[in-house]
């Protein structure tokens, strides 16, 4: 049995619409030499996590008017197949837009 090498990219974004524009040339960069298109998995969205918090208005009067916020993480993972040696230094090169942040994990 062969073993397979994958490579996961794991993005994180408080914009989704930057999150997917990511996630788009990530994927159009590594089908440059994929002609089978089998090798990429995703991008898989992952739950998105809301932290809410309430925050008072006025902290000496008005106790009662207060302010709520809220902000939304998304999250996508795109899987690589038996990466090649070319496509890794191309990943590596590769300039994101600000506001989104990766995280590369091999697995086994």
């Amino acid at each position: 049995m062969s073993s397979k090498k994958v490579i996961r990219i794991r993005l994180k974004s408080f914009d989704h619409k930057l999150l997917d524009q990511a996630a788009q040339d990530i994927i159009s960069k590594i089908k440059l030499d994929d002609e089978e298109n089998n090798r990429i998995r995703g991008p898989f969205p992952l739950p998105t996590r809301i932290n809410r918090w309430t925050v008072l208005r006025s902290p000496h009067v008005n106790k009662k008017s207060r302010e709520q916020f809220e902000r939304r993480t998304h999250f996508r993972v795109i899987d690589i197949v038996n990466p090649e040696a070319q496509e890794m230094a191309r990943l590596q090169k590769f300039e994101l837009p600000a506001g989104v942040f990766v995280r590369v994990l091999p697995i086994k």
